[in-house]
């Protein structure tokens, strides 16, 4: 979205910005508990099978490369939602 000079860019509706609060928990080692590790590895071994099926079915390429690097990004911020409650 752009403001009416089209210059920078506007806010997504409801966004409220980045408070104090969203900082302190993203940036803090949150112990997980048994329940999240199970989480975690569930979201691993999804990840793994997808990326040796992107590998086996795709060729050699930047592309290829890319795709891994999406499901490895994925995986990491699947992984965040846990760790920092979905906030």
């Amino acid at each position: 979205m752009t403001n009416l000079k089209g210059a920078l860019p506007m806010p997504a509706p409801g966004f409220q910005g980045i408070t104090e609060q969203n900082l302190e928990n993203w940036f803090t080692y949150h112990k997980p508990t048994e329940a999240q590790n199970e989480q975690y590895l569930a979201i691993r071994e999804a990840a793994l099978v997808f990326a040796r099926t992107i590998v086996a079915n795709t060729p050699v390429s930047a592309d290829q490369s890319s795709a891994i690097r999406h499901v490895r990004l994925a995986t990491m911020e699947a992984n965040q939602s846990i760790a920092c409650g979905g906030h």
